[in-house]
């Protein structure tokens, strides 16, 4: 999560606020575990349980405090004049002379964001924590009002202490894996506790910038759309079937019709205008008139019940129609509730329509019939496994990847008729497959065709990996001229990445493909992975391969007429693609956005953003504004080839050092002895299993899991490794010049900014002293003794690479960011020293022990409480 403001804030109100909280936990922990000190470096006397529990409350108290102060900061600082960074109004004032640019952008409706709510199992909170945490966050607004007495305060006091007191006693840990359907319900109270509500925020703060910096526009809304993909995801999760995609998209649009009545409910009470004193133009009258008769249950009733007011009726009839949801489609709901917001600004009540009515119609216009566009997410060789078998049945099927599988796909696509398919003879997984399709044809055909989104092909290697979802489409019953379906690449490693342009090419030439690629503005999606690529090749290597792979994107699908829209598939760690929302926009090749972005927003990160309303809006104003910004710019900008080529050589020196690391015979080994990588199926926080087969090699082993496995036991090698031996071959070989141009980059070029700040913030929580015990738990001394001390030297020579190009010690120029972690480093050393010795007895035990079990899942909580994130 990225702060517009200090963490920590400042002044009387910040310290006053940080006492109470403090004061009042302590009443707790007197209560609960008398005498124990949470922050302490060593745990003595009293219970670890407790140690653990401890621990861990304060480390998600202390969240709740930063988001707190740093909304009030901000607050503050809009009070006094300031502008706050991250916001409309800084992102066109940044560039005055790209207004107009920035106007017609905006007129023309090409700013489009969208923030995509995974199923990633990076989360480790229970939902009903989450609640008593919101809870707790309200309450410590509350306080921010100066009108309470002191009884007042005294009872709102209390009240803080019960819901703390409610964490201590709440099980924070999931004892039984979550169902899908607890997924679907986790993702879906984002939409009840925050984001309905943040939606009209981010839009007047859109309003009020764009009216002061631009002048008035035609459209009063800003394009967002919230996607999905909990209960589409079914990338070696077998517990999405289609029958899980249907349920996920029924609870989604039950969701969305409650908040539309409850939203509703509240409005119409205050429609109290009477026909007689607020006169209603006739053409307004008969169209308020018309929706009355259309959508009320009972038209006659529907008047009878508010005679004389016809506002109230037709909003009243509005909310009967949603509640039985018989809107054809969500046009249709848009357009009642603009012509209720033009009748009431045509009877003089103006302000009751934009504080009424307006906001609604954003929320509408934003969440549909369907509160999110649900995507579908699948491997690559499930759907070549499909294929093959429908083939089979047929008499036959090419060698995959031959010559005369690339030849009878295309052929196949071709034909304007397919041979009949029997579902009925297929295999489990290919009728799934065709049952998923089948799925996707009728919702598309339905009232709200944005309920669902692409088709995403993870893994994608290939043309014909693409196609052959083209082709199982067709059987599925999809047309033969443009197929509905939307279809998205997945480029996630390395080499994967350096062959999509060719890829794309290979597709688009195919005249199917390339018609049902396009949007209507001619813009095909592909989306990016970023944390398989940093698995396949360490930090630096993924992030220039990801850079060079949309430059190359944009160049090659410009030639066949067509411009691409990247979606960005980060996570919250910054070995997934994680850091500060504005600079990671920033950093993006200049002309690669041209106003449209999607990325993921996966686990704590999703809490961390979208926890609470203000914050909500906050973070949604600093996407789309950030996009804006960068947008703004030109579409392209001379390639410094300078600068090129030693991102290049850098990118190559660090894979080769990256990847020596990992070929190491020991290497295996150290990984899941000297981690608690393979326990963490103990900690139930996902549906889906950690690894995409049953094989235990590092290629099957999901990204999650491997970061999360770097992280716990504190090497981070995952973001930073290989860094300091790029930069130090660099410049031997390159000399003085090397060194003054790694120089000039650091100050003129984002991404290599970036890259730099990012791997230093990974050092300074990169702690040998914690690592090295983890390393005592492998049982093959050698090999443990040659690897931990092989790291040490590549910390050791980044951290001194990095010091000689920034000039400051380590982290010094982050004071923020060491103070966060700084505060709960005592308390972390000694939930990573409880956890050694867990993971010792636990595995000397056969894993059997119930006790030892429960607490090592506490230790994997608290650490990633006290990080900040599980990976």
């Amino acid at each position: 999560m990225e702060h517009t403001a200090p963490l920590t804030g400042a002044g009387d109100h910040a310290a006053r606020t940080t006492a109470l909280l403090r004061k009042v936990w302590a009443r707790v922990l007197s209560r609960r575990a008398p005498g124990l000190d949470p922050a302490a470096s060593e745990w003595g006397a009293g219970d670890l349980a407790e140690h653990l529990q401890a621990a861990t409350i304060w480390f998600h108290l202390q969240q709740i405090l930063d988001e707190l102060l740093a909304m009030r900061a901000t607050r503050e600082a809009e009070k006094q004049g300031r502008l706050p960074p991250g916001t409309f109004r800084a992102a066109i004032e940044a560039v005055p002379e790209r207004r107009a640019a920035i106007r017609t952008l905006l007129s023309e409706g090409r700013l489009s964001v969208g923030p995509t709510i995974t199923a990633h199992p990076t989360e480790a909170k229970r939902v009903t924590v989450m609640e008593i945490h919101r809870r707790i966050y309200r309450a410590l607004v509350g306080f921010e009002e100066q009108r309470w007495t002191p009884r007042e305060v005294a009872r709102m006091e209390r009240r803080l202490e019960m819901e703390i007191d409610l964490l201590w006693t709440t099980g924070e840990l999931r004892l039984e894996r979550p169902t899908l359907e607890a997924e679907i319900d986790w993702g879906l109270q984002f939409y009840r506790n925050s984001l309905f509500d943040a939606v009209p925020r981010l839009f007047e703060r859109y309003l009020d910038a764009v009216g002061t910096a631009l002048g008035p526009m035609e459209r009063d809304a800003c394009c967002l759309r919230f996607h999905s993909w909990i209960g589409g995801d079914r990338d070696g999760n077998p517990n999405v079937t289609a029958r899980a995609t249907a349920l996920a998209l029924e609870r989604a649009q039950a969701t969305i019709r409650a908040l539309y009545v409850q939203a509703l409910d509240a409005i119409i009470p205050q429609l109290s205008l009477s026909d007689y004193r607020a006169a209603l133009p006739g053409p307004h009258r008969v169209r308020l008139q018309a929706l009355v008769a259309r959508r009320a249950d009972d038209p006659l009733a529907c008047a009878a019940r508010n005679p004389d007011e016809l506002f109230r009726q037709a909003a009243s009839a509005l909310r009967q129609a949603v509640a039985a949801a018989r809107y054809p489609s969500v046009q249709d709901l848009t357009e009642d509730l603009c012509a209720l917001e033009a009748a009431l600004a045509a009877a003089g009540a103006g302000v009751v329509a934009e504080e009424l009515i307006r906001p609604l119609r954003w929320q509408v216009e934003v969440f549909g019939l369907r509160a999110h566009t649900l995507d579908i997410r699948q491997n690559s060789a499930v759907i070549t496994r499909t294929l093959a078998e429908i083939w089979v049945l047929q008499g036959g099927a090419p060698a995959t990847g031959s010559p005369a599988w690339s030849e009878r796909l295309r052929r196949e696509l071709g034909s304007p008729s397919l041979a009949f398919l029997d579902i009925g003879r297929l295999g489990s997984e290919a009728a799934e497959t065709i049952r998923l399709l089948h799925l996707m044809r009728k919702t598309l055909a339905g009232p709200d065709p944005q309920a669902l989104g692409p088709f995403i092909l993870s893994m994608t290697r290939s043309a014909d990996d693409l196609l052959a979802v083209y082709l199982l489409a067709r059987y599925a019953g999809f047309g033969a001229e443009r197929l509905a379906l939307k279809l998205v690449p997945l480029f996630e490693t390395i080499e994967d990445l350096r062959a999509a342009p060719r890829i794309m090419d290979e597709v688009m030439a195919v005249p199917l493909a390339a018609r049902s690629l396009r949007n209507a503005s001619g813009r095909v999606e592909i989306m990016l992975g970023y944390s398989d690529s940093n698995k396949d090749g360490g930090f630096l290597t993924s992030i220039w391969s990801l850079d060079r792979a949309q430059r190359a994107l944009m160049r090659q699908l410009g030639r066949r007429g067509a411009r691409p829209v990247f979606f960005h598939g980060r996570g919250g760690s910054v070995s997934r693609g994680g850091a500060p929302t504005g600079r990671a926009i920033a950093a993006q090749p200049a002309g690669t956005l041209e106003g449209a972005l999607r990325l993921t927003e996966q686990g704590e990160t999703v809490t961390a953003k979208y926890g609470n309303p203000g914050t909500a809006a906050a973070q949604l104003e600093l996407l789309a504004s950030s996009v804006l910004r960068h947008s703004a710019e030109p579409p392209f900008e001379a390639v410094d080839p300078e600068t090129d080529d030693a991102m290049e050589a850098l990118s190559s020196l660090s894979q080769t050092a990256y990847q020596g690391l990992l070929a190491d015979p020991g290497f295996i080994g150290y990984f899941t002895e000297g981690s608690p990588v393979e326990e963490l199926a103990l900690l139930k926080i996902g549906s889906r299993p950690a690894r995409r087969s049953g094989a235990t090699s590092l290629d099957d082993l999901r990204a999650i899991p491997w970061v999360f496995a770097w992280t716990q036991n504190r090497h981070m090698i995952s973001s930073w490794y290989g860094f300091g031996s790029a930069l130090q071959t660099f410049c031997q070989v390159r000399g003085a010049g090397g060194e003054a141009l790694l120089e000039r980059m650091f100050a003129q070029m984002p991404l290599f900014r970036l890259a730099v700040d990012e791997v230093e913030k990974s050092l300074a929580l990169a702690r040998l002293d914690l690592a090295e015990p983890y390393a005592g738990l492998v049982g093959d001394r050698v090999a443990a003794e040659r690897i931990f001390a092989r790291i040490g030297i590549e910390h050791d020579r980044t951290r001194a690479m990095i010091g000689r190009l920034t000039g400051q010690p380590l982290a010094a120029r982050f004071p923020r960011f060491q103070a966060r972690h700084a505060r709960n480093e005592a308390a972390l050393r000694a939930a990573h020293a409880a956890q050694v010795a867990l993971l010792a007895r636990l595995r000397a035990e056969g894993g059997e022990a119930v006790e030892t079990r429960i607490h090592l899942m506490q230790s994997m909580n608290c650490i990633a409480a006290g990080l900040g994130w599980t990976g």
